[in-house]
């Protein structure tokens, strides 16, 4: 009987909720993946993610055995008893893969829309809530940072006076948190200075900052944070 070609499934299969999961959690979906292998998801993105990892692999089965019926059903193979039985059994195990797929998008879905249901919670999480690569944004942020757009590529990143590179979907999940806020007085590829909020000197320190004795002058927009006075 004619074999047909081998093609190795992809990593990550497509599912119809990726869009959604990106949304609420801030990252691309690789990067999730990535982050939850390292157990550094707190457990309802843990829960999100491994739900959707599930889901994407009911669909690479999906898209699998519908690849397969394709190639058997293109006219390229005899037309013999053989084909047929394979036929048939294709469509047996489509039909299986496909009600997998959709029991575990239905859990998926569960989940998800509980975390979007408490955005307006998580979004205004303290530091003890951030997770550990979050925190480490944030703080090197604190020391100093702008907003840059490269002009031949348009893409967007976070340089610290540091030099540590914060990514972009990262630096805007905690803006969206409200812990920083950028001058957009500043044009992009000259740099837009990032400055920690309240709610995000608050998420590193862990305690509220307290009125000064004597008042201080604002400091200038778009200035870098300038170095805390040394105690007396």
């Amino acid at each position: 009987m004619t074999s047909l070609p081998f093609t190795p499934p992809s990593a990550r299969a497509p599912t119809g909720l990726d869009h959604r999961v990106e949304a609420i959690t801030g990252h691309d979906l690789d990067s999730l993946w990535t982050y939850h292998d390292r157990g550094l998801l707190d457990e309802p993105l843990r829960r999100l993610t491994e739900a959707h990892r599930t889901l994407s692999d009911a669909e690479r089965g999906v898209t699998f055995n519908q690849t397969l019926l394709q190639r058997l059903a293109s006219g390229d193979l005899p037309l013999d008893q053989g084909l047929f039985t394979r036929i048939e059994r294709t469509v047996a195990q489509l039909k299986d893969v496909a009600a997998t797929r959709d029991i575990r998008q239905g859990h998926a879905l569960a989940v998800l829309e509980a975390l979007e249901a408490a955005a307006p919670a998580r979004a205004t999480r303290q530091g003890a809530d951030l997770l550990a690569h979050e925190f480490a944004a944030l703080l090197a942020i604190s020391q100093g940072a702008k907003l840059h757009q490269n002009l031949q590529t348009g893409r967007l990143s976070v340089v610290t006076a540091s030099g540590v590179r914060v990514a972009h979907p990262l630096y805007q999940r905690l803006e969206d948190a409200r812990l920083v806020a950028r001058d957009a007085s500043h044009p992009l590829h000259a740099g837009q200075p990032i400055l920690l909020s309240d709610t995000g000197r608050t998420a590193l320190t862990g305690t509220t900052r307290q009125p000064a004795a004597t008042a201080n002058p604002a400091p200038r927009a778009g200035a870098w944070p300038a170095t805390p006075a040394r105690s007396r």
